[in-house]
């Protein structure tokens, strides 16, 4: 493979971190006492589940995150901070690139009429799918440093 400037495997490595300080910005920005103490970000994500076109998205809303919302606030919050310091220290990549293509996944699905939600997800599980099976934990990471993987 050729590149410019870096080796693929550097420019798979910068993609990965990337993608990585991408999400410890999502989780830089929430306000995590509004959603540990007032469960403001699950109730934000139930009205639009409740009003959601797919009754698959409503109930599975109501089964799996309504009967917990304070153990899901925890989850999701640092969910976001475990995969992103994953992936910019290179640290069990692949677990966190899975992680990442999943919550991507759940939150296109849930915010599926909102485009804005749309398109960053979709290009979160797009780098996601690609840093996984470009293998980007092979250069610049402590999975390579430590011979994980």
């Amino acid at each position: 493979m050729d590149a410019i400037w870096l080796t693929g495997a550097e420019w798979l490595a910068v993609l990965r971190m990337g993608l990585g300080l991408w999400w410890l910005e999502s989780w830089r920005h929430k306000d995590r006492k509004a959603w540990f103490e007032r469960g403001t970000g699950l109730a934000w994500a139930a009205g639009i589940a409740a009003k959601h076109r797919w009754n698959a998205v409503r109930s599975g809303f109501e089964v799996m995150v309504a009967p917990r919302p304070r153990t899901m606030a925890y989850v999701v919050v640092y969910a976001e901070l475990a995969i992103g310091l994953g992936l910019v220290a290179g640290f069990l990549s692949p677990v966190a690139l899975a992680g990442a293509l999943l919550l991507n996944v759940l939150y296109f699905t849930l915010m599926i009429h909102d485009v804005a939600e749309q398109g960053q997800n979709s290009m979160m599980a797009l780098m996601s799918v690609v840093a996984l099976f470009g293998m980007s934990w092979q250069t610049w990471s402590m999975d390579s440093a430590l011979g994980l993987f």
